[in-house]
Formats: structure tokens, C-alpha cells, sequence
């Protein structure tokens, strides 16, 4: 018989590329922006729970300091990368499928996060029928994400308009859903990944359905701070990421 083809999962094929960007402990995105913004919404308290859903090479596991840190990924490299740089739990699962993990109970964990990963995640319903699955009653998910109504994969950029002497920020194309691969990483440039960009109605509609109410949402606008007056303006008007949390409701 034929060997089967085993292709790489998940984000496999860049993770040296990957752990070579953020390192150990995030890149500037994550450090200045990132992380900041999703511990904000977790507002984790001592002894709770925490779930990493997406958590590559384990970025965020060393600044959960008062919680019991979970990762995990459905990359078996970004998670062997993580399980040597950093202390904790990482487990190779999928996010669409973690009720069929053993090492995930229903309602075990006080919180979800998903700290840039879920753009990288379709379908999103069954990401989010996973994590709710993941949740006690009462317990809350965290995302934080690229703004999907002002930052869409090649659909989207800085303009300017030279009569006004303004910055603006362009927008192609925002209702239908998109699947971008993204341009090839790593050292032969043979690895590719996948960004899935969807309207905001969806995420909304996405966790009600999967019996989740919001009651946060931040409009995060970029750390840096750049030298061209009218850049700068627009950089402080128009936020590039997106915070939310949704609370699980009770039985």
C-alpha cells in the first residue's frame, strides 16, 4: 500500500518562522498591545483557570502569574517549542474539536482566550461551541484580534488624500466572508497560512448562538507613535485591533 501523506498541521510548516519572530516572550505587538489588552479583559483572579486556545509557541503562559495556565494548539511544533521555554500545561488539540480531547473536561476552566489566533480558525462556530464547552457556567471568553471592520487581509491599507492633506484608512471590500492565504514564510518560503476574515455580525451572532453574552468590547488603536503628523491622527482614530468578552450563561 501507498504511504499516506502526513502534511503538516496547523501552522506546522512556520513555526521556526514564527517562534524566530516572536521569541519567547512576544514580539513588540504582543508586549506593547497585545498582551496588555487581553489581560485586561480576562481580569484573571488567584487560583482561577485559564484556557489558551491557539497558543502557539506558549507567548502568553509567562505573564499569567495568578491563574493555572493551560495552552493549546493544533501544532505539534509551536507546541513542542512552548513546552521547552515555558512551564505549564500545553496539549496538542483542535479548537474545533476539544470536547473529544481527553485532557480538556467540560466546564473545567473559569476562562477562554484567544489572543490573535481565532482569525486563524474556521469554522467559527465550532471554535466557539469548544470553548464554551471548555467553560464553567458564569466563566468568560476573551478575544483579541485584528479589527475586522478596518483591517481586513489585502483588502484593506493607508491611503491619503493629497487635496486634504488627510490620512485615511481604505476599506475594499468588508461583508463577504474571506479565506486569505497569506504570503509563504520561512527559510525556502514554502510555508503558508491562512487568515480568515468575517464581518463583525458574525462573531457577535457566532457566540450567542454558542451560549455566550458579550459584556466587553474594546477599539484598540496601535502603541506606535509615528513621526508623520497626519498618520499619527489617523493611527489614534482608527483602532486596528479588537478586544471582546462574553460571559457564559448559567445553567
Amino acid at each position: 500500500m501507498p504511504k499516506k501523506n502526513h502534511s503538516p498541521t496547523g501552522w506546522d510548516a512556520v513555526a521556526d518562522w514564527y517562534h524566530g519572530w516572536v521569541g519567547e516572550n512576544g514580539s513588540d505587538h504582543h508586549r506593547k498591545l497585545a498582551i496588555p489588552a487581553i489581560l485586561d479583559l480576562l481580569d484573571l483572579q488567584p487560583g482561577e483557570t485559564l484556557l489558551d486556545i491557539g497558543c502557539g509557541s506558549g507567548v502568553f503562559a509567562p505573564y499569567v502569574q495568578q491563574a493555572d495556565y493551560t495552552g493549546v494548539d493544533v501544532s505539534r511544533r509551536l507546541i513542542a517549542l512552548a513546552r521547552k521555554q515555558h512551564p505549564g500545561q500545553f496539549i496538542v488539540a483542535d479548537a474545533r474539536r476539544l470536547t473529544s480531547h481527553v485532557s480538556i473536561a467540560p466546564s473545567a476552566y473559569d476562562a477562554c482566550a484567544f489572543l490573535l489566533s481565532i482569525q486563524d480558525m474556521n469554522p467559527l462556530a465550532d471554535v466557539v461551541r469548544s470553548a464554551a464547552y471548555a467553560l464553567r457556567p458564569g466563566g468568560r471568553v476573551a478575544i483579541l484580534m485584528t479589527h475586522p471592520c478596518f483591517r481586513i487581509p489585502r483588502l484593506s491599507g493607508w491611503g491619503y488624500d493629497e487635496g486634504r492633506k488627510l490620512q485615511f484608512r481604505r476599506v475594499d471590500r468588508y461583508l463577504t466572508p474571506q479565506r486569505v492565504p497569506m504570503k509563504s514564510y520561512g527559510r525556502k518560503q514554502s510555508g503558508k497560512t491562512i487568515s480568515f476574515h468575517r464581518p463583525l455580525s458574525e462573531y457577535v451572532t457566532a457566540l450567542s448562538e454558542g451560549g455566550l453574552v458579550i459584556d466587553a468590547l474594546r477599539e484598540i488603536t496601535t502603541y506606535k507613535q509615528d513621526k508623520d503628523k497626519a498618520r499619527r491622527m489617523a493611527e489614534q482614530e482608527i483602532p486596528l485591533f479588537l478586544g471582546l468578552r462574553a460571559r457564559k450563561l448559567d445553567s
